[in-house]
């Protein structure tokens, strides 16, 4: 979608992501959406629509959320898009003030989330992963090991044969984002590790190591979205805009003929990038910064190529230029990424817009990635959504 007008982000919120338990979503979400406010400038009553997206919790979640800041009736629609949930939310506050229907309105994401792999939380109905179980079984069975660390590691497994990556490849993308995270305050690991040390943590799902697994998180982030006439209303001269972003699900192609490469999302992603870099005019080339979604490294390095940063096959050969670093073509994920920053499902993508909005007015410190003008933000989930974004700053 490239809005028919000009759709700006003026106020970013997050919480430090940490281990389950901690906190409850009411004070995550209160300390996110209240740091959203106020980087914006603005008081809750300006806001015209809310959006909350989170996964797993009780309906109208999003209505307890956003009333901590005040009663002043606007709607509020609770979002749920498995771990494009964050960014689906960014979207449909981004087509609210795109289209005109709004001037200001609130993104919003959270989650709270149970100790251990993510599994079906319902037995007595289909699991809307069926289609995606079924590639995997024919691909290659079902193991007993968390189910999507069986699918992205299948990813892995498919890559490695198709093209000669190797084990190291993916534990080299761990080692980056460890290294990248030491640096993010808000980041739930923040310990640097080797290629080494990754390879010798506990084995998961082969290729998947330990330190190649998203943990899982509790946490928050926020995004005040608006028009570009009420952002210069209150004196935001210069924001951070969205030059274009799209949201895909599923093709043909995810499923037939069966590809474990494909089922984790390669299509949608790869098409949802094309339509993005078609509206805004923008491409790989123009981009300084990425944040993408490596919930597993063997998905930070299918996303390379989807998302056209390498031609199909040649992914592994960034890593071993260091083409996706400090003093690279791209810095991915200079937050830490998924990998270390952490995953709490409702809020990875407005964390991921939290970072690129950051990065692009400066204000990341040690974590700076130089001359950061345009950003690239990819976030999917299994099911399936894929959402990817384009942010620029003049």
């Amino acid at each position: 979608m490239k809005p028919a007008r000009k759709v700006c982000i003026i106020g970013v919120g997050m919480t430090k992501f940490h281990k389950p338990g901690q906190h409850d979503y009411p004070e995550l979400t209160k300390e996110a959406g209240e740091q959203a406010l106020k980087d914006a400038g603005i008081p809750y009553k300006e806001i015209q629509q809310a959006y909350v997206g989170y996964v797993y919790g009780e309906s109208t979640c999003g209505q307890r959320s956003v009333y901590q800041f005040g009663l002043t009736g606007i709607p509020v629609y609770n979002v749920n898009n498995n771990c494009s949930t964050g960014s689906t939310a960014l979207n449909l506050a981004a087509q609210a003030v795109g289209s005109g229907a709004v001037e200001c309105a609130l993104a919003m994401g959270f989650e709270k989330m149970e100790k251990g792999s993510l599994g079906a939380k319902y037995s007595d109905r289909t699991n809307p992963l069926d289609k995606h179980v079924d590639v995997m079984i024919q691909q290659q069975g079902f193991e007993p090991a968390p189910p999507a660390a069986q699918m992205f590691g299948g990813a892995g497994r498919e890559h490695m044969k198709k093209y000669g990556t190797t084990k190291e490849h993916l534990a080299k993308i761990a080692a980056k984002n460890r290294k990248h995270a030491v640096h993010n305050e808000r980041a739930q690991f923040r310990e640097a590790s080797t290629v080494e040390e990754i390879l010798a943590s506990p084995m998961i799902y082969d290729p998947l190591t330990k330190f190649q697994c998203c943990p899982t998180t509790d946490g928050a982030a926020a995004a005040v979205v608006c028009s570009e006439d009420f952002a210069r209303k209150h004196g935001k001269t210069n924001p951070v805009f969205i030059a274009a972003l799209a949201l895909k699900t599923d093709l043909p192609s995810s499923f037939d003929p069966p590809s474990m490469i494909k089922m984790v999302g390669y299509d949608m992603a790869a098409e949802a990038a094309r339509e993005v870099y078609n509206d805004s005019g923008l491409g790989p080339k123009d981009v300084q910064v990425v944040e993408l979604h490596d919930c597993f490294t063997a998905n930070e390095l299918i996303t390379y190529e989807s998302l056209g940063l390498a031609k199909e096959g040649e992914a592994a050969r960034l890593l071993d230029e260091g083409q996706v670093t400090y003093g690279g073509k791209w810095v991915v994920n200079p937050s830490g990424g998924l990998l270390s920053k952490g995953h709490p499902l409702g809020a990875t993508g407005l964390a991921q817009c939290f970072e690129l909005n950051q990065q692009l007015r400066g204000l990341c410190g040690p974590r700076q990635v130089p001359n950061a003008k345009i950003a690239l933000q990819h976030n999917i989930g299994l099911g399936g959504a894929c959402a990817v974004a384009m942010y620029r700053r003049d």
